[in-house]
């Protein structure tokens, strides 16, 4: 294979695409509300993928999507990923990410403290939604304090974190500590 390739493929959420490489899955886009708008994505992210036959390795990512979307719990350790595009701090949030058990969450500031950069919320924040491998690397699980969006990223398709965290079980509500019900986080100041 040269190149990139991609396929579209049938989960319980709709008609997903997964992008992949000689080295490993580029991205995995969400469905959108229309499979056009799904394609669509993808050739403007990656304008140089053709549709073929997924290889071993994307076959086995589809696998996954399908049964985590099924509410199954899949292991995604024999995934190869293609990270030559991706920064060093991202791989590390994203390899973070994997570690949290599903059914469980954690927020920027955690996964910042955790990587040893306590001060690095805001880039934690800025990796999760830039995750090109959405739920073979699992975002959905890692949000804002005190609350979460309804969206996974510019990129995630109709589905939101709310949906993903309801499949696996999680009821971030239940993690926030007394201070922050009773006194709720500010909402984050846009971004200018």
């Amino acid at each position: 294979m040269v190149g990139r390739g991609y396929s579209i493929f049938d989960t319980a959420i709709g008609r997903c695409g997964i992008i992949w490489s000689g080295t490993g899955v580029v991205a995995v886009q969400l469905p959108e509300a229309r499979e056009i708008d799904t394609r669509r994505r993808i050739f403007q992210v990656h304008p140089e993928a053709r549709e073929q036959r997924p290889c071993e390795n994307a076959e086995l990512a589809i696998e996954g999507v399908i049964a985590l979307l099924q509410g199954g719990d899949p292991d995604f350790s024999e995934v190869s990923l293609d990270a030559g595009g991706v920064s060093g701090f991202n791989r590390r949030v994203y390899e973070f990410a994997c570690s949290i058990p599903r059914g469980e969450t954690r927020t920027y500031h955690e996964v910042a403290k955790a990587l040893g950069a306590s001060g690095a919320a805001h880039s934690v924040a800025q990796a999760i939604a830039k995750n090109p491998y959405m739920l073979i690397v699992p975002c959905h699980r890692v949000l804002e304090t005190g609350s979460y969006t309804d969206r996974l990223s510019p990129f995630g398709g109709v589905i939101s974190k709310r949906r993903l965290l309801a499949l696996e079980g999680a009821h971030p509500v239940a993690s926030k500590t007394l201070f922050e019900v009773l006194l709720p986080v500010a909402p984050p100041r846009p971004s200018t």
